[in-house]
């Protein structure tokens, strides 16, 4: 399988040169084969979404090598960065991150739009993903029209639309109660199983965390743990 994130040494500090500096990762290394479903624990605080933001391309490490797909994260400007994430990141949120004015399928729509895709091909594609995710019979409904397992539905739809080859979630069940973050996991499982998409979940859960095929333990900056619970559920 081949590599798709390479982080080697990676260091982020914040407030750099001040008194108040503040380093969150401490020589962090990680290897990302396509195709994997990993999970990253650690209680709050242990450095885990500062890791997602810098695996995501969304922030920088201060020094260390980032390599996602071949290309040399540091080396890239704004707009290079932008063009990745747009291409070859989805992104799932705890807090879903919709537009609250626009309904569920203009939700999806949207990073193709932004990319350019034409209006029919974005619909189909959207109405497409809405059904792999169950929510076909939601098309039109505002986000304060849904639960919250039936708006991360929509977020991962969105987060699939540009047909990206890793999917990166942040505490993705976080919000949800029990019942509806299965559903969600459910979810994730499909994509993985029949999409072959490379998933990188963030969680605290370790419940969670064991139904994918690695986990790797966060705490204080540095990855102290790394254990194979087997297949993921469903594999």
């Amino acid at each position: 399988m081949n590599t798709v994130i390479d982080m080697k040494d990676i260091i982020k500090s914040f407030y750099v040169g001040t008194p108040n500096e503040l380093q969150i990762l401490n020589e962090i290394n990680l290897t990302i084969k396509e195709g994997e479903f990993v999970s990253i624990v650690g209680q709050s605080g242990s450095g885990k979404s500062t890791l997602m933001n810098i695996i995501g391309a969304l922030d920088r490490p201060t020094s260390g090598k980032h390599t996602l797909d071949d290309a040399d994260i540091g080396k890239l400007n704004d707009n290079d960065l932008a063009g990745i994430r747009s291409r070859k990141i989805g992104f799932v949120f705890q807090t879903f991150n919709l537009i609250p004015r626009s309904n569920a399928i203009r939700n999806v729509e949207l990073p193709m739009n932004y990319a350019g895709v034409g209006k029919a091909e974005r619909t189909r594609r959207a109405k497409e993903l809405m059904d792999l995710v169950e929510m076909g019979d939601r098309l039109h409904h505002l986000p304060n029209e849904l639960s919250g397992g039936q708006k991360q539905r929509v977020a991962i739809a969105r987060a699939m639309s540009n047909n990206p080859s890793i999917i990166l979630a942040d505490e993705p069940t976080g919000a949800l109660d029990s019942k509806t973050g299965r559903l969600v996991m459910d979810i994730f499982h499909k994509l993985h199983r029949e999409e072959k998409k490379t998933i990188v979940l963030i969680t605290h859960n370790d419940e969670l965390a064991d139904e994918t095929e690695r986990v790797l333990t966060i705490k204080d900056g540095q990855i102290i743990g790394e254990r194979f619970p087997g297949s993921a559920k469903g594999a």
